[in-house]
Parts: C-alpha cells; structure tokens; sequence
C-alpha cells in the first residue's frame, strides 16, 4: 500500500535564494534529470528506506541519487506533509561530511519555526 504524497518545496533563504535549486541548475542535465525522478518516488511512496532514503535522526533524511559512478544528495526534512529541500551536495567521501549535515539541520531549523 503506497504511503502519503508529499508536497515538495525548496528552502529558501532570507535573500530568496534556493540553494538547493540553484545547485540542481548547476549539474549535467541527466544528474538533474535522475536527482528529480529519486525526489519524485520519494514523494509518492513516503515513507522509503533504504537504499534511497536514509536518515540523520531528529527528522532529517536524505535522498541517495547515485549516477555514472558518482554520488549525489539532497538533504531534507518533513513539514506538515511536505518534503522541504534543505542542502544538496555530491558525495566524495564514504561518510558523509558534518558539515553539510550541520547547515541543513540549521536550515530545518529555520523552516520549523
């Protein structure tokens, strides 16, 4: 039985930009293309484990996009049924970098308050 859809929306800063939308703009168009397919399954099978989803604890998640041998993230959280963006980077290392988990648990900070 599928679960819930979600919504989806990008987080967006004070100065309006969207992160998230602007590091998407930047990949080759069939990163973008298979980062957007994984964010859709997402939103129509939620909840989703692994290998697609994985989670950080205290309601952050992130989509594991992996494309010609690369790796690619998009860290984000749940807000009254809808899938927040919060950081998405491509992963270069086997363990995820603190740092990117930091801005984006800043982030659902921001977009929970």
């Amino acid at each position: 039985m599928p679960g819930k859809f979600l919504e989806c929306r990008f987080f967006e800063q004070s100065s309006g930009n969207s992160p998230v939308k602007e590091w998407l703009r930047d990949l080759p168009k069939e990163v973008r293309q298979q980062v957007g397919s994984d964010i859709q399954l997402v939103q129509r099978e939620w909840p989703v484990g692994k290998p697609l989803i994985d989670g950080f604890g205290d309601g952050l998640y992130e989509v594991r996009t992996s494309h010609d041998g690369n790796l690619y993230r998009v860290l984000f959280c749940i807000v009254d049924s809808c899938m927040v963006l919060l950081h998405g980077f491509q992963k270069k290392t086997q363990k995820t970098p603190q740092d990117d988990v930091k801005l984006a648990r800043r982030r659902k900070k921001l977009v929970e308050e």
